[in-house]
């Protein structure tokens, strides 16, 4: 039995290393392997729980799809679509938003930090979130979904209202209960400046992170500039929970060349910081600089990128319609 791959990415722009290796990296792998069936959807519907510019979302949109093809993904083999063009995601999200409970949506950690103290203000949609995304799975009959830990918890969720609606409307293994897929040996991508804060787009200062856009000379010039201590390198994992910065670049390191922390760690101990840097330039540049140029390179070409969607949105659409026709049979609409 292959395994059915669903996972999303917000066209948020400006992708950097850490979307990379926490996620579209690992797409790259799921795609190569026959024995899965992949779709990834470019979750739009999702952007909008905050403001967005209609002009820059367009952009992120066509900036995202091009960074999957850039890195590797097939669109050939794989589905690449944008959510909103497959209406059946929100008449989905809403049949689905009456099934889930008030209570279950209440524990979720995530809008809790994003609505921050004055919740009130924040939109039903950022609310709502995990519930569009529950239907973003089931729809597909997804029954593998790559997470990280900041989903962890809505992909409990999906599973509960899969769960519930096959045990309501009595319609066993309706819904797939999806199991997650959590990558092993892999670490949280940190800022450049920072080792206790994530890497993201919305910090201020562009050193603190690579973009996937970046061309090379940009890349050595934000590694060689990296924070790090004044210490060597350690000859012992357990040294480095005290050393944010050290940890964040053998993190990474060690992500590219897929290595593990003691092998990254016994290969420099006890060497500087500035001999390491130049190893780690070599490896990022070799691993980004190709896709930064092909990134540049489809965005010229509007129309290549048009019939990926076009052709990924006829393929998504034709399981997600035949998938609505049964719910509304079962519902009795």
């Amino acid at each position: 039995m292959k395994k059915k791959i669903f996972s999303g990415v917000q066209p948020t722009g400006n992708l950097h290393l850490g979307n990379y290796l926490g996620a579209i990296k690992n797409f790259v792998d799921l795609n190569n392997d026959n024995q899965n069936e992949c779709i990834f959807c470019v979750v739009d519907l999702h952007a909008i729980t905050v403001n967005q510019n209609p002009k820059e979302l367009k952009s992120n949109i066509h900036e995202t799809i091009a960074t999957f093809v850039a890195s590797g993904i097939d669109p050939q083999k794989s589905i690449i679509f944008n959510q909103s063009q497959v209406s059946a995601h929100a008449e989905i999200a809403w049949i689905l938003s009456c099934v889930a409970r008030m209570g279950w949506l209440n524990r979720m950690t995530q809008f809790k930090e994003k609505a921050g103290k004055d919740k009130e203000k924040a939109s039903i949609g950022l609310y709502s979130y995990p519930v569009l995304m529950a239907a973003d799975i089931l729809l597909y009959d997804s029954t593998h979904v790559p997470v990280g830990e900041d989903q962890k918890q809505h992909l409990e969720l999906c599973r509960d209202i899969a769960q519930k609606f096959n045990n309501d409307f009595k319609v066993k293994d309706f819904f797939k209960v999806p199991e997650p897929l959590i990558k092993k040996e892999f670490s949280r991508i940190m800022s450049l400046k920072d080792g206790l804060k994530k890497m993201s787009k919305s910090e201020m200062s562009d050193f603190s992170r690579i973009n996937l856009t970046d061309d090379k000379d940009q890349i050595i010039n934000k590694i060689k500039k990296a924070k790090t201590d004044t210490l060597p390198l350690p000859s012992k994992i357990e040294e480095l929970e005290k050393r944010p910065e050290a940890k964040n670049l053998i993190g990474i390191y060690s992500s590219l060349t897929n290595s593990t922390f003691q092998k990254s760690i016994d290969k420099f101990a006890g060497k500087n910081f500035s001999e390491f840097k130049d190893d780690l330039s070599d490896v990022v540049v070799d691993e980004i600089s190709p896709i930064s140029l092909k990134i540049k390179e489809l965005l010229e070409d509007k129309v290549f990128l048009e019939k990926i969607v076009k052709d990924g949105h006829e393929k998504a659409n034709e399981i997600a319609s035949k998938k609505v026709k049964e719910i509304h049979k079962i519902m009795g609409f």
